[in-house]
């Protein structure tokens, strides 16, 4: 479980980082796993261009991109390994303070050197609505990160709030308001290659461009408890449901419900 002091801090602030999950090799595997995954789609002239639209971008940065591939589990065995890992999911399990734990769903972006987008401050809870607001986002760096190569930034205390108004776009992305929760006034994090932001998906939290001369790359796991509800099925991804930790008494055992989608006749 998670520490005392780590505890407090997450439900103070909001988020919490953790150190020395994995070790060297995890990482170095990871990593060229991760590469691999985007060269292939790069090769195969897929579309993971996701920079998120809306009247919150800067002039300078109209030029950027951010290259984005969900549910990396479904790719490479490495990223299973790493979403299971006991010392992560038993922080996240005293976090959140259930013994169960679920996977939402998984992603990771490169930001490029010298054109990587930003992306808004914003709440994750628009995206998948969970009625106890357990889910909180596991975000591993996968290189050495701060404010000038596309790091993170949030507003501590910010999940005290609850849920905010929505200024995005239909359909397309969520944000918060810009004027009130500038990034300019926001927290920066700082992290080494190998640490993970735990956070609250009603934290305030966004990330800068990258302008540097240096790549940004993140491996993201969301999860959730098993005793939350959604409440309003959106956004299920390859995978969700996993049980992580603990077990899950709602998973239904019903035949006629064992397919996601049935196209099963006899």
């Amino acid at each position: 479980m998670c520490s005392p002091a780590e505890k407090a801090f997450y439900d103070e602030h909001g988020y919490v980082v953790l150190k020395g999950v994995y070790s060297e090799a995890e990482l170095t595997e990871a990593s060229a796993q991760y590469d691999a995954v985007f060269d292939r789609a790069a090769v195969q002239g897929e579309n993971i261009e996701a920079t998120w639209s809306g009247d919150w971008r800067a002039p300078e940065d109209k030029d950027t991109q951010v290259l984005s591939i969900h549910n990396l589990q479904m790719h490479a065995d490495v990223f299973t390994r790493m979403l299971m890992n006991r010392r992560l999911v038993d922080v996240v399990a005293g976090l959140v303070g259930s013994d169960n734990i679920l996977l939402h769903h998984t992603k990771a972006h490169i930001k490029p050197p010298g054109h990587g987008s930003a992306f808004p401050m914003h709440q994750d809870y628009p995206y998948f609505p969970y009625k106890l607001h357990s889910m909180v986002a596991a975000f591993l760096h996968m290189d050495d990160t701060d404010e000038r190569n596309g790091g993170l930034a949030v507003f501590p205390g910010s999940h005290k709030l609850g849920p905010l108004q929505d200024h995005g776009v239909a359909g397309k992305s969520h944000y918060v308001d810009q004027l009130k929760y500038p990034i300019t006034e926001a927290t920066a994090i700082s992290a080494d290659r190998g640490d993970i932001v735990i956070f609250s998906y009603l934290l305030i939290h966004g990330s800068y461009a990258n302008h540097s001369e240096r790549q940004r790359r993140m491996f993201l796991i969301q999860y959730v408890s098993a005793e939350d509800e959604n409440t309003t099925a959106i956004h299920i991804s390859p995978g969700a449901g996993l049980v992580v930790r603990g077990r899950n008494i709602k998973q239904t055992t019903d035949l006629a419900k064992r397919y996601v989608v049935d196209h099963h006749t006899g």
